[in-house]
């Protein structure tokens, strides 16, 4: 895509079948002024290019494309399939999605698909067929866009019919016997045992705590499900436009995908960024899901394909974005990796349910501060053609994020409630408020080249996934690890002999009971077994502890801290393995990041978050991870 590109790619979500020709010419227009060099296209138009079963017309894309191509604008061209359009659903309606209760859901809508049903990929598989064999060669396709936030809505969660029956093939598929899965899913505790493959399932609506096995083998089954629709359009894509690359959007940081498996299936990394104007802690956040998206492809540049210029529609109070906070956000971005800064949406919709969403030129068109910061951003950009190419410097910290034992962690009949996503974004805002760059990293990456790993709330962990974080101690790495890790197998099942199971030697230590108190903070009884403590609770025993191992040390915090307190103890610990900030001595406030460009020279972006001012300074050349 890159040669398509002279720079960071900056644009939207066009959807021009939504209006008229005059309204059509005037975009152009407006794209021109506001240097937009890349837009999405088609994303909800299955029901315009699909109007009744097998009857297609595509004359109003041709118009699209040609238009934009003669504007010199690449087009990430959507393979419509994130809603079918309402025919579907009366002639098919084994198509739709049912809840855990039964409740099924209808058009109205969007996504209301069962990602299961073999009827639904035929019909987005012809559909996709056509597409690309029709605009394969077609001047402005830079860009394959499959589906659309897979997993946003309920159709993660499907317990139709198709989908428990899709169900009980993954499970024969993963386990092989119905022996190997009572084993695994425990199913001895509560006269659970399977006689059937037809006795199982999925995880619907029960009298009391269903089983958690049963629970984290859904999760991993529902990621793999939507993954099995986007493949099947990949495949119709990859012979029919070899040369095309391909990705989707993941929506904002949360459980419902295992990214670290879907990321080897995308050619490019994209995300929809939307941090909340209102939340004081939104910067840190989008900062963590930028440094996410930058993992799944270890350390390549991503494309941030969603973002609002102001406000949003869906949150109970959509605060906007205060002149100058686009800006820096977008930035913030680019500072993080993204080779591209788009919009939803170009155009604000006149009616439907996101009409109160911003878009880049707003109800009131052109003359507003909202078009006229998007043209100056979109100037501001093309005046940076260095930084198309350049690659996010490496990092030597990274933080250990595992979708797995996220699943795991929170379903029910814990100790107490543990908020995995709280507890990865504590021990990130302490490199993030220090300006110290941070990787994430999958529990089967390589860990090696980082001086320091953090792994917060590692619950459900493989004996292989343990062995390698060991080594890595042992190797000469720092590991911070936080309280409820190493508890369980990839099962479910604990690991006898003493908590946290395989950490015990590399943490030196035993926790005996967990003693989790009345304000829902996190305690635990630790015994000492060759670690040493750093902090104690309030009776004198250990609270955080530090290891040395082999030539490297591991330390453990079996409780909650404050912000400062964790803040204060990773200074300590980043100082002592040789972490060091971005840039030293900056004030609250102010993140920098770098980037490192082709020729070798180093971008620093400075981001004031104080006043939302933003500068690129240029150093000298210095090593880049590729």
């Amino acid at each position: 895509m890159r040669g398509r590109l002279a720079g960071v790619g900056f644009g939207g979500d066009y959807n021009p079948e939504q209006w008229g020709p005059a309204t059509h010419a005037e975009d152009i227009a407006l794209m021109r002024e506001a240097n937009v060099s890349l837009v999405t296209l088609g994303i909800f138009a299955w029901a315009r290019a699909e109007p009744t079963p097998g009857a297609y017309d595509f004359t109003w894309l041709d118009a699209h494309l040609d238009r934009l191509a003669e504007a010199g604008v690449a087009v990430c061209l959507a393979t419509m399939t994130a809603s079918p359009p309402p025919w579907l659903a009366r002639l098919h309606p084994e198509t739709l999605p049912e809840l855990a209760d039964g409740t099924r859901l209808y058009p109205g809508s969007r996504q209301h698909w069962c990602p299961s049903s073999p009827v639904f990929r035929r019909h987005a598989v012809r559909l996709v067929e056509r597409l690309a064999t029709r605009y394969a060669d077609h001047p402005a396709l830079a860009l394959w866009h499959i589906g659309n936030e897979y997993g946003c809505h309920i159709s993660r969660h499907c317990h139709c019919p198709v989908s428990t029956a899709a169900f009980r093939t993954w499970l024969r598929a993963r386990y092989g016997t119905l022996q190997a899965l009572n084993d695994a899913w425990s199913t001895a505790f509560w006269s659970q045992h399977y006689a059937a493959w037809d006795e199982i399932h999925t995880p619907r609506t029960a009298p009391s705590f269903r089983n958690p096995a049963q629970r984290a083998d859904y999760e991993r089954f529902s990621s793999d499900e939507l993954l099995a629709c986007y493949l099947a359009e990949k495949r119709v894509l990859a012979r029919l436009t070899p040369h095309t690359p391909v990705t989707t959007n993941f929506v904002p940081i949360a459980k419902t995908l295992d990214l670290f498996a879907w990321a080897p299936h995308l050619d490019v990394i994209a995300y929809d960024s939307y941090p909340d104007p209102h939340d004081p802690d939104a910067a840190q956040r989008a900062a963590f899901s930028y440094d996410v998206m930058r993992g799944l492809k270890g350390g390549r540049p991503w494309l941030l394909l969603e973002q609002a210029p102001s406000a949003v529609n869906w949150r109970r109070h959509n605060g906007r974005k205060p002149p100058g906070r686009m800006r820096l956000d977008s930035w913030q971005a680019v500072a993080h990796g993204a080779d591209a800064v788009l919009f939803f949406q170009w155009r604000q919709s006149r009616g439907g349910a996101e009409k109160f969403h911003s878009a880049m030129v707003p109800h009131a068109g052109p003359d507003t501060r909202i078009f006229r910061e998007v043209r100056d951003l979109g100037a501001e950009l093309a005046a940076r053609p260095e930084l198309l190419g350049s690659v996010p410097e490496r990092a030597d910290a990274a933080l250990l994020l595992d979708w797995p034992a996220w699943w795991a962690v929170e379903t029910d009949a814990h100790p107490s409630e543990i908020d995995y996503l709280k507890g990865a974004l504590a021990y990130h805002r302490a490199l993030y408020a220090a300006s110290v760059a941070c990787d994430v990293v999958p529990a089967d990456g390589d860990l090696g080249a980082y001086r320091l790993l953090l792994v917060p709330h590692l619950y459900a962990v493989s004996r292989a996934a343990a062995d390698r974080v060991t080594a890595y101690v042992r190797d000469g790495g720092t590991l911070v690890m936080s309280y409820f890790s190493g508890i369980t197998d990839e099962h479910d099942r604990v690991y006898l002999g003493g908590y946290p199971g395989p950490f015990r030697e590399v943490l030196g230590l035993t926790v005996e009971e967990f003693d989790p108190r009345p304000d829902g903070s996190w305690a635990e009884v630790i015994r000492l077994e060759g670690a040493e403590s750093v902090r104690d609770f309030a009776d004198g025993s250990p609270a955080v502890t530090r290891h040395a191992y082999g030539r490297g040390t591991a330390w453990y915090v079996g409780c909650d801290l404050g912000a400062e307190e964790l803040r204060g103890l990773l200074d300590r610990v980043r100082r002592e393995c040789g972490v060091r900030p971005v840039e030293a001595g900056l004030p609250e406030g102010v993140q920098v990041r770098a980037r490192v460009t082709a020729a070798g020279e180093r971008l620093r972006v400075r981001l004031d978050h104080r006043d939302g001012s933003v500068s690129v300074e240029r150093d000298g050349p210095r090593g880049a991870t590729g």
